[in-house]
């Protein structure tokens, strides 16, 4: 799945360990995130949307393949 995760994170001027805490998971769930290598839970999904005032639609993608 497509994201903007990281685009997001860096406008906030965050590190990625600063967005795990916040969201109440690794570093590397946040890595893995990012880089596609991990879907969200449904509940963190919505974590992450409601921290950004965004919706889950404009946060992830599915892929086009």
């Amino acid at each position: 799945m497509d994201n903007r995760l990281r685009e997001l994170r860096e406008a906030k001027g965050w590190s990625q360990g600063e967005l795990a805490e916040q969201l109440e998971v690794s570093r590397q769930t946040v890595n893995a995130l990012e880089t596609g290598k991990y879907d969200p839970s449904l509940p963190l999904a919505f974590r992450i949307a409601r921290l950004y005032e965004s919706r889950i639609e404009e946060i992830f993608f599915p892929d086009v393949t």
